[in-house]
């Protein structure tokens, strides 16, 4: 079972699931990282309240997040097909994968943001600190660390959801466990790509938590 080709396609399978992963990581950080700090500064004890932005993004967020990905995932294949060319492969389903991500991760960094010390900020503010400098010196700076563990979430998550997509043909470890896993009956292959997930989480989960450790100052 376990012959050179199925090795190979195990490696590439994985270095799939690791592209599809971290770049969908990055790209919905581009997105859910400012997304965060409107939502935790427009909020009502925020900075900067403002009722209308806060209610519209909340329900935005609100919205997406309440799709299964699965459904996301074939809803969006005319969009992904119209960026990517194809709706199917690793290619493709970064598509999908930022859509489902950026919220999750704005609504993280939202969270991570309303746990920084109000008497901090306000004494930010009584120096003449703008809503800029606030923001990247005091709310960013201090909340680096719970924004760090979020990181490590995400990509828990984000890599669960690149294994549900090969139910339609997304590539990686888990298109590799359904035609194979599933539809061919080769428990063994199945078992191996499940293993390989678990370890991947773990090593990245691993690596995560101990830079922000290290990054924690109150650790120190």
């Amino acid at each position: 079972m376990f012959d050179e080709t199925t090795v190979n396609m195990l490696i590439e399978g994985t270095g799939a699931t690791l592209y599809m992963t971290l770049v969908s990581t990055l790209f919905g950080y581009i997105v859910g990282l400012p997304l965060g700090i409107i939502l935790a500064i427009t909020d009502k004890t925020g900075i900067k309240p403002n009722v209308v932005i806060y209610k519209i993004l909340d329900f935005i967020v609100n919205l997406t997040r309440s799709i299964p990905f699965l459904i996301l995932l074939i809803l969006v294949m005319p969009l992904t097909k119209l960026i990517v060319g194809q709706s199917y492969g690793s290619a493709a389903t970064i598509v999908p994968l930022t859509i489902a991500a950026a919220p999750f991760i704005g609504r993280m960094v939202e969270s991570s943001l309303k746990e920084v010390d109000k008497g901090v900020i306000e004494a930010a503010q009584s120096m003449g600190a703008g809503t800029f400098t606030v923001i990247w010196k005091v709310l960013l700076a201090e909340a680096r660390t719970s924004l760090l563990v979020g990181v490590t979430i995400a990509i828990g998550t984000i890599l669960g959801y690149s294994a549900m997509a090969g139910v339609v043909g997304g590539g990686g470890l888990g298109d590799i466990a359904i035609r194979y896993g599933y539809y061919r009956y080769e428990t063994g292959i199945m078992i191996v790509t499940i293993v390989i997930l678990v370890i991947l989480v773990q090593i990245l989960q691993g690596l995560g938590m101990m830079l922000s450790k290290k990054l924690d100052r109150r650790q120190a």
